[in-house]
């Protein structure tokens, strides 16, 4: 005949890995740093969706606002259409100088301002997973306060990002030092205590019925 001795050890082991989870993702995100705001903004790549300021200094009506349209591209006054997507401000700033260069201007001097960054994206375990604007200085404590907070079954001490359209998602603190850029996908994960809970769950019921249906 079965009993159900084992059941409250199987019950005490779930909550002592539910205990400690948290103790050992804290660490593993520690030894993770977070980027600095001027490394990214340095580094930061153009895309579909952001809108850039450019200026032509001495001619005004070479210069304005223009949104990256889905080929990644804008098009500006007398040279026509410029791969925007993939380059720094920094970047096109050159790109835009050497096309004029080309029998337009002599030394033309340009400046690209980002003037509008395109959205992030939060999901996971969050009140309202979502598409959201992007504002200046965002951190990973602002982004989740956007999406409604955590659920009652997140994990609240890390979450995992993928940067820039990568398919690669990193392990970063969530703490108002971590940074969170335009296009970022934000996942905010199930703690270890739901997870486990969620499949030792139905076998604990199963288990529990098999005990009761025992002569």
């Amino acid at each position: 005949m079965l009993t159900m001795s084992r059941t409250p050890s199987v019950l005490w082991a779930v909550f002592a890995l539910a205990l400690i989870a948290p103790s050992l993702a804290r660490a593993n995100a520690a030894a993770v740093p977070p980027p600095s705001a001027s490394s990214v903004e340095e580094s930061y790549q153009l895309g579909t969706g952001d809108k850039v300021r450019i200026i032509v200094f001495g001619e005004e009506d070479l210069g304005g606002e223009f949104h990256i349209d889905g080929n990644g591209r804008i098009s500006l006054p007398l040279v026509g259409e410029v791969k925007a997507a993939g380059e720094t401000a920094a970047g096109l700033e050159q790109e835009i100088a050497a096309k004029l260069a080309e029998g337009y201007l002599q030394n033309p001097r340009v400046s690209v301002e980002i003037s509008l960054y395109r959205p992030f994206y939060v999901i996971g375990e969050v009140n309202k997973p979502g598409e959201y604007p992007y504002v200046n200085d965002m951190s990973a404590l602002n982004a989740i306060a956007l999406a409604g907070g955590y659920s009652p079954r997140a994990q609240e001490d890390v979450i995992y990002i993928r940067r820039n359209g990568s398919a690669k998602e990193e392990k970063v603190p969530a703490d108002q030092m971590t940074r969170i850029w335009p296009g970022d996908v934000v996942r905010i994960p199930i703690s270890f205590f739901w997870m486990v809970m969620s499949v030792a769950g139905p076998l604990t019921g199963a288990a529990a019925a098999a005990v009761y249906a025992a002569p």
